[in-house]
């Protein structure tokens, strides 16, 4: 009996030391396999949990889990309080809409960047305020939001390479605006807020523009962000020094017939332009920054695209060439895409497209994610993270 408690003893303390062999392979780990682990013994758990070890494991990339999606309502200014999980994988649990539960307040999500979430209070406010959250492990961290704007773009950047430290979590965010000067010529303006001062400063730089921000959201990729934007142009900010400029997106609006839906977003850590027209659907990758340099990665026609999933596309390029009036929703819209896998609207049906595999799986219908609104829904790409904001 004492030799049994002698070595559960062991078990429990072992993988302690920063220079145990247990720390070293444990640390090369993604989150989800270690979040399992955790439960093998009490001396896992501590290792798992404790912030060193969080720093060296936060330096392994992390795979795409799933997307958090969340409705729109287009007529009507309250917001929709169901948030929904998707996950990726093959075979996973079914939906999820208790992921934000923690929280004190329903929310809006509005970024999503290295496993922490930034959210919104709903519409109406009593209280408004912005938190920054890991549902991982259900930290969370409330900001007073005055002079609150449910239209406002905000950002979470964090990059656990250097920002986690040993004894905090910094993080920033960046509101972007519009303005009109007295010519009426529109610019954006971009807030920042870091949490090691606690306070949001106004940056100097400015981008004159005449679009609108398209389906509102941002995408953190290499230290810049991007908005895509209605016009022909993608709208960036670099976080660290200050600067904004227009990118030009590969295909203009001028050199397509019909209608078409894009979105931006990021795999193998570069900048991806989707699109889906007439033409069929396209995967184009910014090679260049100061070119706008952009590499056609992936084309499809419709009609092959059909031939490969009939049980899913029906008449597809009648459909998707059809001009929707303005009170309808196109027939195909991209909704959010990350690490080749490519979250995408068809008719009243969601489903996940991987690319590389040329997989396409049913999600669900619009209506089970808590309502029958399809316009202009917020996706936000999720990655799990151990990172402790508290």
């Amino acid at each position: 009996m004492e030799l049994e408690r002698k070595k559960r003893k062991e078990i429990e303390n072992f993988g302690l030391l920063d220079d145990d062999v247990f720390f070293d392979v444990l640390s090369r780990l993604p989150a989800k396999c270690l979040l399992r682990l955790k439960s093998v013994c009490k001396g896992w758990c501590r290792l798992i949990s404790d912030r060193i070890f969080i720093k060296v494991q936060s330096q392994t990339l992390e795979p795409i889990v799933g997307f958090l999606i969340q409705q729109r309502f287009q007529w009507c200014s309250d917001d929709i309080k169901i948030i929904t999980h998707i996950p990726v994988a093959l075979g996973s649990a079914a939906l999820q809409q208790s992921v934000f539960s923690f929280l004190p307040d329903d929310v809006v999500v509005l970024s999503s960047c290295n496993g922490l979430v930034c959210c919104r209070s709903c519409f109406p406010f009593s209280d408004p305020a912005i938190y920054v959250c890991n549902p991982v492990n259900k930290d969370w961290i409330k900001l007073k939001w005055t002079k609150p704007d449910k239209e406002d773009s905000v950002v979470l950047v964090f990059d656990p390479c250097q920002d986690m430290v040993d004894c905090s979590t910094n993080f920033k965010l960046v509101r972007v605006r519009q303005f009109e000067t007295a010519s009426e010529d529109l610019y954006f303006s971009f807030d920042i807020y870091c949490s090691s001062t606690g306070a949001w400063r106004v940056s100097q730089e400015i981008c004159y523009c005449s679009d609108k921000l398209l389906k509102n959201k941002g995408i953190y990729v290499g230290g810049i962000l991007h908005w895509l934007t209605d016009g022909d142009e993608i709208l960036t900010f670099n976080v660290e020094n200050e600067l904004s400029w227009l990118i030009s997106v590969p295909v203009s609006a001028a050199q397509i017939e019909s209608d078409y839906q894009s979105c931006i977003g990021e795999s193998d850590g570069q900048l991806y332009y989707v699109m889906i027209s007439e033409n069929g659907l396209q995967f184009w990758f910014l090679e260049d920054y100061f070119e706008f340099k952009w590499n056609l990665k992936y084309s499809k026609t419709l009609e092959v695209l059909e031939e490969e999933h009939p049980n899913f596309l029906c008449n597809l390029h009648e459909r998707v060439r059809r001009r929707p009036t303005i009170d309808s929703n196109p027939w195909m819209d991209p909704l959010a895409f990350r690490d080749g896998i490519l979250l995408i609207r068809v008719c009243a049906k969601i489903f996940l497209y991987h690319v590389e595999t040329n997989k396409m799986n049913e999600v669900c219908y619009v209506s089970g994610l808590g309502t029958y609104s399809s316009y202009l829904p917020t996706v936000l790409p999720y990655s799990l993270s151990l990172v402790r904001l508290t």
